[in-house]
């Protein structure tokens, strides 16, 4: 293909991607929507890679670029509504290998849909100054640019890697916001007072600097998540110095957490030999399976894992593990669970107690619980019980 011919095509299918997003009511304004229609995504996805779909074995990722997939897959992938992945292990890219590998994804594009929606739910207005943390591959920051103009969009990314690229990336297409390589939970003082902060990167907590780099009245959105696995779109406002408060939004949001809030691997303790096991109205599937119980969980013990272990027979072993040694283990299914603890802390009972005041009070969304953020702590209210966010 041509580059004209590659141009026209990515146009349309540019224009198919707008239209699908805003007919599935992600994208709410006109402004939002000529962003997709004008910012070309496959500039910011030269290559990346696709998941290989197996039953069974490690997962792969195939690499994906134009010469190897060809100009038209690549083009028509690029404009799917569909997460990129551009980065395994904090240093493999799709140009690295040859063939499918197995890795863990550390970087990405994420879905359009969801980037948009992000965009629509922090509410900007022109002349808006706003902070994108994890700039990725700088596709959202364009879109940033197109909407609010480059010299209000600040945007920072953890790994200097990905950051030239997008920053290439942005240059390729006209856009020249402010860029920065470092640590995005420090902020960037430099750009502040921000009117917006968003962030494309999960966090166990929001940090202090945002809101040292805000003014009363500021927004923020951040995908607040665990070590359990809980996770959920939080909107904030700065109410004064060192303080916000706000509610998650409906649906379902995941990110890759932020580098400095991952988990460690987890250290499987020494299991105890006799210690009795008994029922448990609440299983692992509780923590294994998204929605307000996961978080109410994870919230009970913020520095908890959950790991799913397999036997040498094939018998899946659930396990909930703690860095000082306590754990909990279950055996038995759905409605018959049993668990067995060990070590200083109990810790499925700190779970159990926090769901049963979560049932009791009626199982209420996700999209109910209350985020208070004061400079001495950062807490999430569920109904009358409270959970303290790790800090």
């Amino acid at each position: 293909m041509t580059p004209e011919m590659v141009d026209q095509d990515a146009a349309r299918l540019r224009h198919r991607l707008a239209q699908q997003i805003s007919d599935e009511g992600n994208v709410r304004s006109p402004q939002w929507r000529d962003a997709v229609e004008n910012v070309p995504r496959h500039e910011f996805v030269p290559e990346f890679f696709t998941r290989v779909e197996a039953e069974a074995g490690p997962t792969l990722w195939d690499p994906v670029d134009p010469q190897r997939s060809g100009v038209r897959r690549w083009l028509e992938l690029a404009y799917t509504d569909s997460s990129h992945v551009t980065q395994l292990d904090g240093h493999i890219a799709p140009s690295d290998v040859a063939s499918a590998v197995n890795g863990t994804p550390t970087s990405s594009s994420t879905l359009p849909s969801l980037v948009v929606q992000m965009w629509e739910d922090l509410d900007v207005r022109d002349g808006d100054r706003v902070l994108e943390v994890g700039t990725g591959t700088g596709y959202s920051t364009a879109l940033g640019c197109y909407r609010l103009g480059d010299e209000n969009i600040t945007s920072i990314e953890v790994d200097p890697t990905v950051a030239a690229k997008a920053r290439q990336a942005l240059d390729r297409v006209g856009y020249h916001p402010h860029l920065v390589a470092g640590d995005g939970l420090n902020g960037v003082p430099g750009g502040a007072p921000y009117d917006r902060i968003i962030a494309t990167c999960g966090l166990r907590n929001v940090p202090p600097a945002w809101i040292a780099q805000a003014h009363p009245g500021t927004v923020i959105l951040v995908t607040l998540s665990g070590w359990l696995g809980g996770t959920g779109l939080a909107k904030l406002t700065v109410t004064g110095a060192g303080a916000a408060e706000g509610r998650f939004l409906p649906g379902y949001v995941s990110f890759m957490p932020a580098r400095a809030h991952a988990s460690q691997p987890a250290i499987i303790p020494v299991l105890a030999n006799g210690v009795p096991s008994r029922s448990t109205a609440f299983g692992p599937d509780v923590i294994s399976s998204y929605g307000p119980a996961q978080m109410v969980a994870q919230l009970a013990v913020p520095s908890a894992q959950y790991l799913q272990l397999f036997a040498d027979d094939g018998t899946p072993e659930h396990l909930v593990v703690q860095d000082d040694d306590s754990y909990a283990v279950f055996t038995g299914g759905p409605g018959d669970w049993s668990v067995r603890q060990g070590g200083p802390e109990q810790l499925w009972d700190k779970v159990e107690r926090a769901l049963a005041r979560w049932h009791t009070s009626g199982e209420p969304g996700l999209e109910t619980f209350r985020i208070t953020v004061t400079p001495d702590h950062q807490v999430i209210d569920v109904a009358d019980w409270t959970g303290v966010l790790p800090t």
